[in-house]
């Protein structure tokens, strides 16, 4: 068995567990998101990809705001998923 890597506050290393018990909408625009930059890698021509963008990015934030989901989960999804790093914005 493989031993999980912990940081100093006993969290593991590995930040997946953020993306576990998201609400069923974020669930369904951050399924978008990941098709649409597979589609983006695979050079295929997607015209809604700024609207799923968008939309995950919208939907990050109402769940952050309305408490469903943590402000660490927000940032880890909006740094995995939209490119968007913490450091930058503040």
């Amino acid at each position: 068995m493989q031993e999980k890597t912990l940081t100093k506050d006993g969290l593991p290393e590995d930040k997946g567990y953020l993306e576990c018990g998201l609400p069923s909408y974020l669930e369904e625009s951050l399924q978008k998101m990941k098709e649409a930059w597979g589609k983006k890698e695979r050079g295929e021509e997607y015209n809604y990809f700024d609207a799923d963008y968008c939309t995950l990015q919208s939907d990050i934030n109402c769940a952050e705001v309305n408490q469903e989901i943590s402000t660490e989960a927000a940032w880890y999804l909006r740094e995995k998923y939209l490119d968007i790093s913490r450091e930058t914005i503040l």
